[in-house]
């Protein structure tokens, strides 16, 4: 196990599982000469988390605030200015105008954890177990050589994503939709790439895409647990059919990849925690219940607890978190209400049909 400024012995204030945005940036911006802080990263190079890497607007205007700027190398090519919506069942397809910044995902995750200070301790490993013990809680950690600690702390901060060991351990009766994300990885010389977001009843009540990174394309989507690969292949197959993706893609494949992904509703399914126990990002329910986009809310709610612990009073420290976390809960409802209009078959054909807000595309932009 690698360890950074790691202390069996101590007892620590806050173990932070999960050293994604939301772990990261709290651990970044929380007291770390008031409070003793550990932050388990369980992320390498052989373990990376299947995401679109796509910082949406939202993500970008809180780096923004705090004046933090992405170096180069997390950039990927091509960048994207629109998205293609494309409706399987009707074969609608529209153009709108989205200004995400297409990015490497482990490498920006590693920019933020670069910026976690030097005086908060890191283990390099996977928590596989949480169990209280008097006022503590107590952590088993196992590393990469299957070799296992066990740590002390005071106040448990889960950033552990939607298969959150926290979540699963302290709130088991706080139900969520939980979908699965299956990916692939194709070698392409598309010599025009584009970003699709794709809609397919039949195969999937949530979204699918394709997008392109340093010569790859990328198809993913998100489906029910249950045969989610068979809806996969179904769907990749409408797509060829559809001459979206090449008919002999399958010969480009370099991996496959899956991961589960929660969709909050409008009266349940956001987990802020209790009890010296705290949830941030997706392991909250903090994601987009139409886009799945998470890293915007990961950011925000990892500010709110680092707030929250930073303003000194120890029993109020939920009660600030909540509070703080009450404006980015109203606007992941308010796209719960958003997200029928999406997701209806009847619903969307109306509004692509109409082609409000869409971009009229140029026919020699697209030769």
């Amino acid at each position: 196990m690698n360890e950074l400024n790691f202390d069996s012995g101590c007892i620590y204030d806050i173990a932070v599982i999960g050293a994604g945005p939301s772990g990261s940036n709290f651990s970044r911006l929380v007291d770390s000469v008031k409070y003793k802080i550990v932050l388990i990263d369980g992320e390498n190079e052989e373990n990376k988390k299947p995401c679109g890497g796509l910082l949406s607007p939202d993500a970008q205007d809180i780096m923004a605030r705090y004046n933090i700027t992405l170096p180069s190398d997390i950039l990927v090519s091509p960048q994207i200015f629109s998205v293609r919506t494309i409706d399987l069942e009707s074969g609608l397809i529209r153009h709108y105008r989205r200004s995400y910044i297409n990015m490497d995902r482990y490498k920006f995750d590693r920019f933020l954890l670069g910026m976690v200070p030097q005086s908060v301790s890191r283990i390099e490993g996977r928590c596989i177990s949480i169990s209280q013990e008097d006022k503590y809680y107590l952590l088993e950690i196992k590393g990469r050589e299957q070799i296992s600690v066990k740590i002390k702390a005071k106040n448990i901060v889960g950033a552990d994503g939607a298969s959150s060991i926290v979540r699963r351990t302290f709130f088991k009766k706080s139900t969520i939709q939980r979908y699965t994300a299956v990916q692939q990885w194709f070698y392409s010389a598309d010599t025009n790439p584009f970003y699709s977001c794709i809609f397919d009843s039949s195969t999937s009540e949530s979204c699918s895409w394709v997008f392109f990174k340093n010569g790859f394309l990328v198809f993913g989507g998100a489906f029910k647990p249950s045969g989610c690969r068979i809806a996969f292949e179904e769907q990749k197959r409408k797509l060829i059919d559809m001459g979206i993706i090449p008919g002999n893609i399958e010969n480009s494949l370099v991996r496959t990849e899956a991961c589960s992904v929660l969709r909050p509703h409008l009266f349940k399914g956001f987990c802020p925690g209790k009890n010296g126990v705290y949830l941030l990002g997706e392991a909250a329910g903090f994601i987009s219940p139409s886009s799945l986009e998470g890293i915007s809310s990961a950011l925000l709610s990892s500010e709110k607890l680092a707030d929250a612990f930073n303003s000194g009073k120890e029993n109020l420290i939920y009660r600030k978190y909540k509070s703080g976390t009450l404006y980015l809960m109203g606007k992941l409802k308010l796209k719960c209400i958003k997200r029928p209009f999406m997701y209806n078959r009847k619903l969307r054909t109306i509004i692509m049909k109409t082609g409000i807000l869409s971009i009229n595309i140029k026919e020699s932009a697209v030769k």
